[in-house]
């Protein structure tokens, strides 16, 4: 697929801050099965823009931002080729040992009931990779996607006990679980192009990959209960939401904030043929 994305964040300061500064992870990757065709980082004042990789190998783009400022906004997108390589994911930056991601965080922790549905996936399940696709539908069962759940500090325990949550707790909930088994797993945080035509979205889309010995790593999406399909677009990884999210930052100056975030994710080919309309 050819997907036309545009990723807009605009905030709004209730006083002028004095500075602010944000770290980026909105540019994705190529690789095998992704192509980036084009991409942009655009902010609507003066600011300086500073490009690196962090050491998950993510494109990190810093953002400085000297005050007054009363708002800003900021649009991220381009067109990117996607293949359908049944989630498997090769030939990309790893600059880290695979064992590093059967670490937990506060936010990936299992608790005993994680532990005891995940053993329960275990049993049931020949192969390791079996058991993860078994663990991904068993989640996509389980846990009720709730579009108004919005805390990204949730932890795992507290959504599976819930049984309920976005795209970003499921993900967690499934951390914790393949952790917990022996299975290396990571945060992937990017885009998702629906098919039922709903292509603005509140928020970018998050799912994990999982490391399987003789295939390598290998994507599940537990909010749809799916492996991702050239429908998605990867652009981040870490251990947990915070080491992916697409926006983070600090502000200096008083006052509250309001932001407001919308995606839109659409196959180019469609979009340009209706701008022609």
């Amino acid at each position: 697929m050819r997907l036309r994305i545009e990723h807009r964040t605009h905030y709004e300061f209730s006083q002028p801050q004095r500075r602010l500064v944000q770290l980026l992870r909105v540019t994705p990757p190529s690789f095998d099965g992704q192509a980036v065709v084009d991409w942009h980082v655009e902010v609507d004042c003066d600011a300086r823009l500073k490009r690196s990789r962090d050491g998950y190998g993510n494109e990190v783009t810093m953002l400085y931002v000297d005050g007054p400022i009363h708002r800003i906004a900021l649009t991220v997108g381009g067109e990117v080729l996607t293949e359908n390589r049944a989630g498997m994911v090769l030939g990309a930056i790893e600059p880290l040992p695979v064992e590093l991601f059967l670490r937990s965080t506060p936010q990936t922790i299992a608790d005993a009931a994680i532990t005891a549905f995940a053993h329960d996936i275990a049993e049931s399940a020949a192969d390791p990779l079996s058991r993860l696709h078994g663990l991904c539908g068993a989640l996509y069962h389980r846990l009720r996607f709730d579009v108004a759940d919005r805390n990204p500090h949730r932890d795992a325990a507290s959504t599976f006990s819930d049984g309920h949550g976005v795209c970003q707790d499921h993900a967690h909930v499934f951390l914790a679980a393949a952790r917990v088994l022996g299975h290396p797993a990571r945060y992937v945080s990017g885009h998702l192009w629906r098919s039922d035509g709903q292509h603005i979205q509140p928020a970018a889309h998050a799912w994990v990959e999982a490391w399987v010995e003789g295939y390598g790593w290998i994507g599940f999406d537990p909010a749809n209960g799916v492996s991702p399909s050239e429908a998605y677009v990867r652009v981040a990884v870490g251990l947990d939401y915070r080491d992916a999210a697409p926006v983070a930052g600090a502000r200096v100056g008083g006052g509250t904030e309001e932001l407001h975030v919308e995606v839109a994710v659409a196959e180019a080919s469609r979009q340009r043929q209706s701008h022609s309309q």
